[in-house]
């Protein structure tokens, strides 16, 4: 891959990671093709994008389309928005790994998903349980790399109304003087910063399984030049 423009898969770029990443993409030299699976088209015309417009509870339907050089998943969602424990495992981890899995058996070669702060599958919180499951899972399959982002509470403009984040982050801003020390990791991030990690971390052509927490998420998105377009 080092010697020839790239293409990407992108999942949740309606979100607000996601949509970050997808800007960064298509400013993004090294990839000449841009792959998105949708639940509605984005009103957004580029020569790089290619959109898809999806059944997530059918997957396996679209399986010829799941296809990149490098997949990046920032899906995620909300217990409230979901409506049920169910309906967010299906987002947060049945369509991840679906997903994943579809591409790596079309040839993809590099996985980069973004999960949570305090992730573990034997954690006794729901969503970091979620999360950490999701992990493990993809972490089985056979990618020459695979890249795991764990973000502390996430900073920036949704396209939807969060309550509980907007709460969060006013309290956060509040607080941001506290967060030195031990509690440096749990230090709210941009959403912004996040993508772009993301994208750097795929340029680097490692093979393993990597994982970031929001401490050194905010350390690589610091080391680069800020002059791509997002």
């Amino acid at each position: 891959m080092q010697n020839r423009k790239r293409s990407a898969l992108l999942a949740g770029a309606s979100g607000l990671i996601g949509g970050h990443c997808l800007n960064f993409l298509l400013n993004e030299a090294a990839y000449d093709s841009v792959s998105l699976v949708v639940r509605k088209e984005m009103p957004l015309i580029h020569p790089k994008l290619r959109q898809h417009s999806i059944n997530f509870d059918r997957l396996i339907d679209y399986s010829s389309i799941l296809k990149g050089d490098d997949v990046f998943c920032c899906l995620g969602t909300t217990i409230k928005k979901a409506g049920s424990q169910s309906n967010f495992k299906k987002v947060d981890l049945e369509y991840p790994v679906e997903i994943a899995r579809l591409a790596l058996a079309n040839g993809a070669k590099q996985l980069l998903i973004v999960t949570a702060l305090g992730a573990n599958k034997s954690s006794l919180i729901f969503y970091n349980r979620v999360k950490g499951e999701v992990e493990d899972a993809v972490k089985k399959l056979s990618y020459n790399a695979i890249h795991i982002f764990r973000p502390s509470l996430l900073l920036g403009e949704r396209k939807e109304y969060r309550a509980g984040e907007k709460i969060g982050t006013a309290l956060y801003r509040i607080a941001s003087p506290l967060f030195i020390g031990p509690l440096k990791k749990y230090k709210a991030i941009e959403g912004k910063a996040v993508a772009a990690a993301m994208v750097d971390c795929a340029k680097r052509n490692g093979r393993g399984v990597f994982i970031y927490e929001s401490e050194e998420i905010q350390r690589i998105y610091d080391r680069q030049p800020k002059t791509r377009g997002s």
